[in-house]
């Protein structure tokens, strides 16, 4: 019978399990036996032990557990078994005496003594579970008598138990398992402290790399609104002209920015999406809503600042003179990946026929040069019913 069967049948108040595991199940015997008097000073010694540990070595809190366990047990081997929910397993951690080879072996979750006492939530006790475990019989550890307490931490489930293993029979008492239990609960609170200390220096980190990215992108947002304002103004006729065309496009760049977000742990420090950007810059353009299609695509934010230029004077030009400027006028665009390049249509509708222009304007030239600069192809078609533009990138340009 699978264990993962029997834990319906495991309650705290009284233990029903299936042959062989009730006949190396004996945890009701540690009340019978004869028991010392509490030593209430070595206990509060080793927690003291414990505390200093936590404070000046967390990364030894677990190993020093297992060897006062040795000590006021009177145990021959001992350690920590870690469950691992991910794989369904626990990982045997700070072994010491007889067992310390067995360092980093991992046992199953429903079918071990340990699994036992995390169902169960208190000290077990048994008697020779190689019986019971081919594992362990197959594994050539005798085990006369071991005893286990759920390591738990405060606010979440026991992440795994501390074991003892006795050199004969009938070695474990009552107050064995007290001190232990308490000695445990201490620890996984020390546990928790290190753990929501270890969270709290990874936000600092965090924070402080986030205050360095956004210091560099504001220097960069500068250089890119000051080559935009110098570029404006040596192709602008009169103050009028400068002031409109120069606020659309810091407008844009500001519609565009406010989509980037911050990504931890990743190689792109920071993301918009193509699809929010596109729809972002069109808005304030739009007769009728555009259409969209292409897959979701993350962008860096450097390239978020030149395609917020690339789409702002497309979306300028169709309102002034293309699909955008009727009535009836529509624009759709679509993306898609091929051969490591990002392949964009811009089609507009409804134009009722444009002709190419004879010159070419300042905004199709930024167009050109923005889109040459990172690699990358544009192709123009002047139909009766409307432009349509292609677009090529490399889509490392994407990434940065």
């Amino acid at each position: 019978m699978c264990y993962r069967q029997i834990r319906g049948c495991v309650m705290r108040s009284q233990v029903r399990l299936p042959d062989p595991i009730a006949a190396v199940f004996i945890t009701e015997q540690l009340a019978d036996r004869q028991t010392a008097a509490p030593d209430f000073l070595r206990e509060k010694l080793a927690i003291q032990n414990l505390a200093e540990m936590m404070s000046d070595h967390p990364d030894e809190v677990l190993p020093r557990l297992v060897k006062l366990g040795m000590e006021i047990c009177g145990a021959h081997s001992a350690g920590i078994s870690i469950f691992e929910p991910e794989v369904g397993q626990f990982r045997w951690h700070a072994l010491a005496g007889e067992l310390a080879t067995f360092e980093g072996a991992t046992t199953p979750r429903n079918f071990s003594p340990c699994g036992v006492c995390l169902d169960l939530a208190q000290p077990i006790l048994m008697e020779h579970p190689e019986r019971a475990y081919d594992w362990i019989r197959d594994a050539g550890i005798t085990v006369p008598e071991v005893l286990l307490v759920p390591l738990t931490m405060k606010g979440a489930e026991a992440i795994g138990t501390l074991w003892l293993v006795a050199a004969d029979t009938g070695h474990f008492n009552q107050e064995h398992a007290r001190v232990m239990a308490e000695l445990s609960a201490f620890t996984g609170m020390a546990l928790r402290t290190v753990q929501t200390a270890q969270r709290l220096k990874l936000a600092v980190q965090q924070q402080e790399t986030l205050m360095r990215e956004m210091s560099h992108r504001i220097k960069n947002l500068f250089s890119v609104a000051d080559s935009m304002v110098r570029m404006t103004a040596r192709n602008a006729a009169t103050k009028e002209e400068l002031a409109e065309t120069l606020s659309g496009r810091l407008h844009a760049l500001a519609q565009a920015n406010g989509l980037i977000r911050r990504s931890f742990g990743s190689d792109v420090a920071a993301v918009a999406s193509l699809s929010d950007l596109v729809e972002r810059i069109l808005r304030p353009h739009e007769r009728q809503p555009s259409v969209l299609e292409g897959p979701d695509l993350v962008i860096g934010e450097q390239a978020v600042n030149h395609l917020a230029l690339i789409f702002h004077e497309l979306a300028t030009n169709a309102s002034k003179y293309g699909a955008l400027s009727h009535e009836g006028g529509r624009v759709t665009v679509t993306w898609a990946t091929e051969a490591e390049r990002l392949r964009m249509e811009w089609t507009e509708s409804g134009a009722c026929g444009v002709d190419a222009p004879k010159t070419t304007g300042f905004g199709t030239k930024l167009v050109e040069t923005t889109i040459e600069r990172i690699g990358g192809e544009i192709e123009r078609d002047w139909r009766r019913e409307g432009l349509r533009v292609r677009i090529s990138l490399p889509l490392k340009s994407l990434r940065s």
